[in-house]
């Protein structure tokens, strides 16, 4: 009788939490659905002056300091994986330039609803990513954007939202398109309306693009950092060696990436984003790098 008693609580138990995982699957697709209808992206302190990307996006390797050359090709492979986000990218690996590339496009793609074309001067977009004009600028922007183009990713944020992870939701791009016109020398850019939902909430970083635009020249690990530092309020940070390298995508020996870590944090001490910039061991005697935030 109690083992009988017993099974149908079990059986309940399954019932209900079968109901629990329909009902977020449904308000999931839902909010997707909501979030694909064009609508204006209001990005609370994003300014002239400022870009903003989604935190999960700059904690992960999405975007990485990777050396010119041929790059690697994902194929579904994971870039973040915290609690409450997985990201898995599908695409060739996405570098700095075109993490500053992309910033600056979705900060465009805000003056106006997401899923709505906006025009976009192709010299003046160089010119806003700290770039000149001429032709292999405008031969590396082809490139660049092609590789935008064919980037997609799902995300799995727990409890809000999921993009990508089921049948009834396509992967995400990083931006649907941005076609050129010759004759007027414009761009038309679409971004899907779903990027709402992952800088929803102010879940997302805002970047000093001025500062960004002096990191020097072969820093690109400063611009990673840089990213990386604004996703944590805490003033005095800490990450692990083996993290930080595995994120950069950095496949040298770990003295190297010492030494171009040490680079990167007295790059940033000079810009004033960080401060007292310094490699030590954590109390589990593990490698760390620790920096305050300004």
């Amino acid at each position: 009788m109690a083992d009988g008693s017993l099974s149908k609580k079990h059986d309940l138990f399954v019932r209900i939490q079968q109901r629990a995982a329909e009902a977020t699957r449904r308000l999931a697709e839902k909010q997707e659905q909501e979030a694909a209808k064009p609508q204006q992206m209001f990005l609370p302190g994003l300014e002239e002056f400022m870009r903003a990307m989604p935190n999960p996006v700059a904690r992960s390797s999405l975007f990485a300091p990777v050396a010119k050359g041929r790059k690697k090709i994902h194929d579904g492979e994971i870039v973040l994986e915290t609690p409450t986000f997985i990201i898995r990218f599908w695409g060739r690996q996405l570098d700095e330039a075109q993490a500053d590339l992309w910033m600056q496009l979705m900060y465009e793609a805000s003056k106006a609803p997401l899923g709505e074309p906006v025009i976009i001067n192709r010299a003046a977009l160089l010119r806003a990513i700290g770039r000149s004009t001429g032709k292999p600028m405008y031969e590396w922007l082809h490139r660049a954007v092609h590789d935008l183009s064919f980037g997609m990713i799902s995300i799995s944020a727990k409890g809000k939202y999921e993009i990508g992870t089921h049948p009834k939701s396509s992967l995400l791009h990083m931006i649907d398109s941005l076609e050129y016109d010759s004759d007027i020398d414009e761009y038309r850019l679409h971004v899907n309306g779903r990027w709402r939902l992952i800088y929803g909430n102010r879940e997302f970083s805002l970047i000093d693009w001025n500062k960004r635009l002096q990191i020097g020249q072969g820093q690109d690990l400063a611009k990673s950092l840089q990213r990386l530092i604004t996703t944590s309020a805490d003033s005095t940070q800490r990450y692990a060696l083996n993290w930080l390298k595995e994120r950069a995508q950095h496949t040298s020996p770990m003295r190297k990436f010492k030494d171009a870590l040490i680079a990167a944090m007295r790059e940033l001490e000079r810009l004033e984003i960080i401060a007292n910039g310094r490699i030590e061991r954590s109390a589990n005697g593990k490698a760390q790098a620790v920096w305050r935030k300004l």
